[in-house]
């Protein structure tokens, strides 16, 4: 069975920096997408960032541009990169995967996910 396991998460200044992992084990594919998410209490899921393991291609939401970056170690590990938060950016982010994907990620797409991690970013 396919296990995601979100860290990282806490507190920040608004102008600083978190970064955010995602560990990932029980799945059988050697090529996969993870990605990204947030959510905030009363709004829609959605998608922050994306990255194939096959090509290392990423896609990110215009909101994040510039600012975020996702990459994927060798130990299966996701991270989420963020620099120059602001505190429209605090949400709970949730990392999934599935096995294609294209462009921003869409929630609708992913089949396993983790519980999440809370981000929270003061003015």
């Amino acid at each position: 069975q396919v296990r995601l396991e979100e860290s990282g998460g806490g507190s920040v200044q608004a102008g600083g920096s978190l970064r955010v992992s995602c560990e990932a084990s029980g799945y059988s594919y050697n090529s996969y997408c993870m990605a990204w998410f947030r959510q905030t209490p009363g709004k829609v899921r959605e998608g922050v960032a994306s990255i194939y393991t096959g090509t290392r291609f990423a896609h990110y939401a215009d909101s994040v541009k510039g600012r975020f970056t996702i990459s994927r170690d060798e130990k299966n590990t996701l991270y989420l990169q963020m620099d120059s938060l602001k505190p429209e950016d605090t949400a709970t982010y949730y990392c999934a995967l599935t096995r294609l994907c294209y462009g921003v990620p869409k929630a609708a797409d992913f089949t396993f996910w983790g519980q999440g991690t809370q981000v929270t970013v003061s003015s």
